[in-house]
């Protein structure tokens, strides 16, 4: 537990912090599920359809800084790979 008031206050801040990261990657991995979903059942459309919302997201979520830069750009080159 919190030895001082600042500390209650970091905690609760960390909290919020940590459910709005947790909710941002949950919605990234339903996003990626899709898109490869799509492109396992050969709806190639489809997929090409959803990657660019993919790509928004990982890149909203670098700008709230959920993800690091690095670890987005190769996500979103393993995804345009997989397209192709």
């Amino acid at each position: 537990m919190p030895n001082t008031k600042s500390a209650e206050r970091r905690m609760r801040g960390n909290e919020r912090k940590h459910q709005h990261n947790r909710s941002v990657k949950s919605n990234l991995r339903g996003l990626e599920k899709d898109f490869r979903a799509a492109i396992t059942a050969g709806k190639k459309d489809e997929a090409k359809k959803l990657l660019p919302d993919v790509h928004s997201a990982l890149d909203k979520a670098v700008k709230s800084g959920v993800l690091p830069r690095p670890t987005v750009n190769r996500k979103k080159s393993r995804l345009t790979l997989a397209l192709n």
